[in-house]
């Protein structure tokens, strides 16, 4: 899972540093990559490990619920006042600041279900028992309240279907 998280990083980021080894990467992404760093303490369950602190400088006040199941690739750009519960979470996600993925009145068993290759922009809600497709882009700002078919883009409140991708 953390090889993945550490490939699609390198990958998204465009990282130019010439580093050959899965080690390498990963020692380049702890240092000049902090949300990395985060998710990588987030992966391993160790938050409060004691070495956090040397390669996460600031506190991001993101919460991944810790029943939500992510698959590899998980990248994130300024995850700051971000909140995850989702039942499960595919492949290659990427999300910037502002998410806000949770349930409907408070029942943690309303909690969406979304598919691989989905890429969220910042200050979107997802909420309520629903299924985000695979190859999904959501817009900035977009407020999700029903399922996502498969290949598209969303946007607007409430979200809608504003492209579809033919890939």
């Amino acid at each position: 899972m953390i090889q993945k998280d550490i490939g699609q990083t390198f990958l998204t980021r465009g990282c130019k540093a010439k580093k050959k080894t899965i080690k390498k990467k990963f020692e380049h992404l702890m240092l000049y990559y902090p949300e990395f760093a985060f998710i990588f303490f987030w992966r391993i369950k160790k938050k409060n490990h004691p070495f956090a602190p040397w390669f996460i400088k600031q506190d991001y006040l993101c919460k991944i619920f810790g029943n939500t199941k992510i698959g590899g690739g998980l990248n994130c750009y300024h995850p700051f006042a971000s909140v995850i519960n989702a039942k499960s979470i595919g492949e290659n996600f990427q999300f910037r600041n502002g998410l806000t993925i949770g349930n409907k009145n408070n029942d943690n068993t309303l909690v969406p279900v979304i598919g691989d290759q989905v890429t969220v922009g910042a200050n979107v809600i997802i909420i309520c028992e629903i299924t985000k497709g695979n190859n999904v882009v959501i817009g900035a700002g977009a407020v999700v309240v029903k399922d996502v078919p498969d290949n598209c883009v969303i946007a607007g409140n409430p979200a809608e279907v504003i492209k579809s991708l033919h890939i």
